[in-house]
């Protein structure tokens, strides 16, 4: 299945492409249905492609060698997942990407992707500025970490993610702020934020 002609012309999946290279860059994903829990790739295990989620919401989760999740990043659709580069080392996914909602997503291999950006001047800036961006973001999050306190990474939480409250479970955001549920539940409940 392609990833339909209303996401070629998509902002926040395609940026400002042009609807001739929106179209070409298209035209190279397949798009799949995906259920609720359903992965895109797990952490552990070969990984060569890059992600677009057409529709509903997933997480990007690391696992402990004792079974614990830790979410390091949300993703509600349309959006570009992280890029491979990012997201893989050695040919093995670093995180697992998993559905918390029926979705649509549309998937391509990273080398498929990196010809195209060899043949077109303007998809290689754009997938370099969604590289940039989810550097940004993960440089962003890291800092919030090492700097504010729990209050403060709530707060900032709520200033970058501003729906992701409501659309995500609380254990996933403790986790992503690094704190516990019960932590997270006493700021929100709190009235000073």
């Amino acid at each position: 299945m392609q990833i339909a002609s209303s996401f070629e012309r998509d902002r926040r999946i395609f940026g400002d492409l042009t609807a001739a290279d929106a179209r070409a860059l298209a035209g190279v994903f397949e798009a799949k249905v995906l259920s609720k829990t359903d992965f895109l790739t797990r952490q552990g295990e070969p990984d060569a492609m890059e992600y677009i989620l057409l529709s509903g919401k997933a997480v990007s989760l690391i696992g402990d060698a004792d079974g614990r999740e830790m979410c390091v990043g949300f993703f509600f659709g349309p959006c570009v997942i992280t890029p491979n580069l990012a997201r893989a080392a050695d040919g093995k996914s670093l995180v697992s990407l998993r559905l918390e909602s029926d979705g649509q997503a549309a998937s391509v291999s990273a080398a498929t992707l990196l010809e195209l950006m060899r043949g077109s001047s303007t998809i290689e800036e754009w997938a370099n500025a969604v590289l940039r961006a989810e550097l940004e973001r993960k440089t962003s999050r890291e800092w919030s970490l090492a700097a504010l306190k729990a209050k403060e990474r709530l707060e900032w939480f709520r200033s970058h993610y501003p729906d992701h409250e409501t659309l995500f479970s609380h254990s996933q955001i403790s986790s992503f702020l690094g704190m516990t549920p019960v932590t997270l539940s006493r700021l929100r409940n709190s009235g000073n934020l």
